[in-house]
């Protein structure tokens, strides 16, 4: 699976959740997806936050099968910027 995929099986959980912060999972060379409150794009852009992980990785953060603090404590995925944002997003996505 790809970000487009990803991209547009989020679309509909951001759209609805009232999220009002800007956050980016950046997967490399695979490609970046950017939600900025209720829109998400494959574009890249300035946000609040900056989730750094590989296209696995998100792949399996999304389906559900990798816990997000575990997967920090673990290196598996990076945050810069405001860690308070990522934590609103898990519960968004989560």
């Amino acid at each position: 699976m790809g970000v487009q995929e990803i991209a547009a099986g989020l679309k509909s959980k951001v759209e609805s959740a009232g999220f009002d912060k800007s956050v980016k999972f950046d997967t490399g060379a695979d490609g970046v997806i950017v939600i900025d409150g209720a829109s998400i794009s494959t574009t890249d852009a300035p946000t609040d936050c900056t989730i750094k992980l590989s296209l696995d990785d998100l792949e399996s953060l999304i389906a559900g099968d990798l816990n997000p603090t575990m997967a920090f404590m673990t290196g598996k995925l990076k945050i810069e910027g405001d860690m308070s944002v990522a934590m609103a997003l898990s519960q968004l996505i989560g």
